[in-house]
């Protein structure tokens, strides 16, 4: 018989209680109870935390669990807040209640947040739990990971366990074909640099051909919206579900999340518009366009998930002018079935959820009835829009893996699935210290034994352009940079990495419309290494050093077979976030390396022979390619070890200054022509 299973995370912002106000020693009562009305209530039990001294954020991190539930019809589970007092009865903080029934509960935990206590002149206080109803059976594929998975996994469920089944989780999938990389047969590529029209007019078909499976529901995310022949695919894509659910009695829902970045919020309205302008208005879909930005943080993830079976993930973003013309940006992304597919939808759950927490409070309601082309001077920016106008709710679901049941029913066990980590981050939509996958990584580079390969597109932080500054108030990643150093050092781990060429711009795009390649050469990137060999280890000296550089430390920027420059002379630029560690583990994602605090997610493909794969497609030809030799010099890189290359202190700055970092933040971003965009002026403000 399944059971009812209540993790309570926090409650946050409880007031102060008594004739003095101290501050509360808080505890929680959940009882559950089947409301029958008028007669028959059945009381399922009592249970009650442990009480937290002096706190008006306590946090818990506690399980309680209802055994054989037999139903949650009717079902109510309350929330009492209450304050301890030796000398006194208790007193009642806040309370609230969940009608279990409502909730779409299933196995896999949902995370809640419910007002306990309305204050009127102050911040409301409220309740996080984690809620699942079901028997779920053991998941063994923890037991089937690498040393290096296990030291993400342990990582993860240590320090992570509230975000599991949001930001991570360890599941697995199938590889469908060889990874997508583009331009395709980049490595040694065109002999005379410059790959034939419709060199990738593939790639968007994919794309769209994977969007066109749905059945029932898609999530699709992106930094921006698609424009170009990646438009073209996902109308045919929406025409083609639009088709297939004539016959369907509930609509297909389709959610489409994209970043609203500094200055450049999307127009919401008019991608919706685009994207349907084929479809007939009494179509059985439901279609959401959101974007968010909080502070310095919106969404950069790369996903098409449908129907908890087909997921794409990587680098990719949805832009005719960077991939598919002239002088385009290399990139990595892979196709995957099965399980891990469910991940992507549960990722962007909360994004929307955040979309529609803005929208209902005061400022996010005054936001949503502005056009989106109107400036907002706000730390805060969300964007939803709905089809069809007036038919469709303003917010879409919650996705639940009950939900695609009925597409997993009709499909034939899955083979040749592999163990695979999903994890990902939110940016500043979660506390500072809530970035699974950044400290998952560092575990994951931490436990080489023997070499790690690294294809990105830069560790170092955006320049000013024209200069080799840093930003004011941009650092190079120390602990990221820290962890290989130690391996280096520690055990001899040979470091090899392929970066962008410094200023490529893709497709005769502006300088400040895209621009791959932060500004660093590899002699700053393996300077930066080496430095932290001599901090974290005083003992090593001068000689010891360059033997690091000449025997176990490589970087090159990104080269074809015929060089670093397109035919026109343009660098060429890379866009990869990817990382292999000892050959045995792969990350294909869309979270950078180098410093940018945004929401990201990628999967970690824990298999050997899937990796040699992998490696045999990819990395060996594109090192092969890219590593000449030439690009590190080890006099160079010791001359470079006192440079301080992170940005000046952001607190004073000057219009020019100001003016020249708005244009690079941009061309980081790399809108490019979109039509899809807004101008806005934007003050940045830190989560």
């Amino acid at each position: 018989m399944p059971n009812l299973t209540v993790e309570l995370v926090k409650v946050i912002n409880l007031r102060d209680d008594g004739p003095d106000l101290d501050i509360a020693d808080p505890y929680v009562k959940f009882d559950l109870e089947q409301n029958n009305r008028l007669w028959n209530d059945t009381n399922y039990g009592r249970m009650v935390s442990s009480i937290k001294k002096n706190e008006r954020n306590p946090v818990y991190n506690e399980t309680f669990v209802f055994r054989d539930i037999p139903t949650l019809k009717n079902m109510e589970l309350t929330c009492t807040v209450m304050d301890k007092d030796d000398d006194s009865r208790d007193d009642k903080l806040g309370k609230c209640k969940f009608k279990l029934d409502e909730l779409d509960l299933e196995p896999i935990p949902q995370v809640f947040r419910k007002k306990v206590d309305n204050r009127l002149f102050r911040k409301d206080s409220f309740i996080v739990l984690k809620i699942s109803y079901g028997e779920k059976a053991k998941d063994g594929d923890a037991n089937k990971l690498s040393y290096v998975g296990k030291a993400a996994y342990e990582c993860l469920r240590t320090y992570y366990g509230e975000y599991h089944h949001s930001l991570w989780n360890v599941t697995t999938g199938r590889i469908i074909g060889e990874l997508h990389q583009t331009p395709k047969n980049a490595f040694p590529g065109p002999g005379d640099g410059t790959h034939p029209d419709g060199h990738d007019d593939w790639f968007p078909e994919i794309m769209g051909d994977i969007l066109s499976r749905t059945q029932v529901w898609a999530d699709v995310m992106s930094l921006g919206p698609p424009d170009g022949r990646f438009m073209t695919a996902f109308q045919k894509a929406l025409n083609k579900i639009a088709k297939n659910a004539k016959s369907k009695d509930e609509p297909v829902i389709i959610r489409m999340m994209f970043g609203n970045i500094v200055g450049m919020p999307v127009n919401c309205n008019a991608v919706s518009r685009e994207l349907v302008k084929k479809l007939s208005p009494d179509a059985n879909i439901r279609l959401w366009v959101g974007a968010w930005r909080r502070g310095v943080s919106w969404n950069h993830a790369k996903i098409i998930a449908v129907d908890g079976k087909h997921l794409h993930v990587g680098g990719h973003n949805q832009w005719d002018g960077h991939y598919l013309k002239f002088d385009p940006v290399h990139d990595l992304s892979l196709e995957m079935e099965g399980d891990v597919a469910y991940d992507g939808h549960l990722f962007a759950n909360y994004q929307w959820e955040y979309t529609q927490s803005r929208h209902e409070s005061f400022w996010g309601t005054l936001g949503s009835r502005m056009p989106d082309s109107m400036p907002q001077v706000a730390k805060v920016r969300v964007i939803v829009s709905e089809w069809p106008r007036k038919i469709a709710k303003e917010h879409p679901p919650k996705f639940t893996i009950s939900r695609v049941q009925s597409v997993h029913k009709s499909v034939e066990q899955l083979t040749g699935a592999i163990p695979v980590i999903t994890m990902g981050r939110y940016g500043c939509l979660t506390p500072p210290q809530d970035r699974p996958s950044d400290r998952a990584f560092l575990a994951m580079l931490g436990s080489a034994k023997k070499v790690i390969h690294l294809a990105l597109q830069d560790l170092g932080p955006v320049c000013i352009p024209g200069t080799k500054f840093a930003l004011p108030g941009c650092v190079w990643p120390d602990e990221y940079l820290s962890t290989l150093a130690k391996v280096i050092w520690k055990r001899g781990v040979d470091v090899e990495i392929v970066v962008s060429n410094p200023g490529s711009i893709p497709g005769g795009l502006s300088p400040t419309e895209a621009n791959y390649g932060n500004g660093w050469s590899c002699v700053d990137v393996a300077a930066e290494i080496i430095k932290r060999i001599r901090s974290q280890f005083p003992e090593a000296n001068g000689n010891d050093l360059r033997a690091k550089i000449s025997n176990n430390l490589r970087v090159a920027f990104i080269r074809e077979g015929h060089g670093n420059k397109w035919a026109d002379g343009m660098n060429m630029g890379m866009h990869a976030k990817h990382f292999i560690v000892d050959d045995i583990t792969t990350y294909i994602g869309s979270q950078n390396l180098y410093v940018c605090d945004l929401a990201e997610w990628g999967v970690v493909i824990d298999d050997a022979g899937q990796t040699q794969k992998f490696m045999e497609e990819y990395w060996n030809p594109l090192w092969k390619c890219s590593y000449t030799g030439e690009d590190v010099d080890v006099d160079a890189v010791m001359d470079g070890l006192d440079i301080d290359r992170n940005g000046a202190d952001p607190n004073d700055l000057d219009d020019e200054t100001k003016k020249k970092m708005k244009q690079a933040e941009l061309a980081n971003a790399g809108v490019g022509k979109s039509g899809m965009y807004e101008i806005e002026e934007y003050e940045v403000e830190e989560c």
